[in-house]
């Protein structure tokens, strides 16, 4: 194990785990994220933007965080203030995200589009950058802070069943709204890297379904942030080995590569999903 080889698992593993991470957070209050695909590809987009703007990764990557973290807002209000249908405004936050960056990324650059160059997320030593070692770091972090705070605590405690939080002093519907931002705020930061870490450019529905792998890494994971932080490893193994294989030129379609991980995520998700337990109150807004 090399350590350029190690530095590209994580590289590849980070933007499906950094939205996975939030959702295990969210889902862990109740909170059903169903619009990570287009949370993360709003924040690729105008990560791109800001960054072709100003010449600075960190700036691209501060508001593709802050346009995700709109995005989340205006989720939360649909679900945690007007008490819509959390999969159904889910939905429609994806259709939001894909069609608003595609119009667009083809106002201002053209019908086609063009291929854009910016400047990429710093990277140190063997292709380690502050981002992908974070993700490591914050995973590890949130298992404690679940596992061992009152707030932790309190958090699980609503996605389970509300009225014990309540009576223990706590805002279920607060802990709600706190969990939803977070989950936002790593979709905003998986999209962000996604362009500006990995790709350094931006592409029409770019992120390419890796909002809905996060969700299934969350089951596999059984709603722990460490547990998901292995999955997408896992995720991101399968990522990286479609690029060697279609280098090695083994005569396979190209598109069976491509299609690696997200077949790999399918198998984990049914394997995975037997026996697992989801947070009773998981998708509910009533408190």
């Amino acid at each position: 194990m090399t350590a350029d080889w190690l530095a590209n698992l994580i590289r590849y593993s980070a933007p499906v785990g950094l939205a996975s991470l939030g959702e295990c957070i969210g889902q862990r209050a109740g909170v059903l994220n169903i619009g990570l695909e287009g949370m993360m590809v709003v924040s690729a987009y105008f990560g791109v933007t800001v960054s072709q703007s100003t010449g600075s990764a960190a700036l691209g990557v501060a508001a593709g965080v802050l346009a995700a973290l709109v995005v989340a807002v205006l989720q939360g209000w649909l679900t945690l203030t007007c008490r819509c249908d959390q999969v159904v405004a889910g939905t429609a936050t994806n259709l939001l995200g894909l069609g608003l960056t595609g119009i667009l990324y083809r106002a201002r650059y053209g019908q086609t589009g063009q291929l854009l160059s910016v400047p990429k997320v710093a990277q140190f030593g063997p292709g380690w950058d502050v981002i992908d070692l974070s993700w490591i770091t914050l995973a590890v972090l949130s298992a404690w802070i679940l596992s061992k705070t009152q707030w932790g605590l309190a958090l699980r405690a609503t996605g389970e069943y509300p009225p014990a939080v309540r009576a223990a002093g706590y805002q279920p519907s607060r802990l709600r709204w706190q969990g939803a931002l977070v989950s936002g705020f790593f979709a905003g930061l998986a999209g962000a890297y996604l362009s500006l870490g990995i790709a350094g450019s931006f592409a029409e529905n770019m992120s390419a379904g890796r909002g809905f792998v996060a969700l299934a890494i969350v089951t596999f994971g059984r709603w722990n942030p460490l547990g998901t932080l292995f999955a997408s490893l896992l995720i991101g193994y399968a990522d990286s080995l479609q690029f060697e294989l279609q280098a090695k030129g083994t005569g396979l379609p190209p598109q069976l590569f491509i299609a690696l991980p997200y077949i790999v995520s399918l198998a984990v998700l049914v394997l995975s999903s037997k026996g697992s337990t989801s947070p009773a109150a998981l998708g509910q807004n009533e408190e």
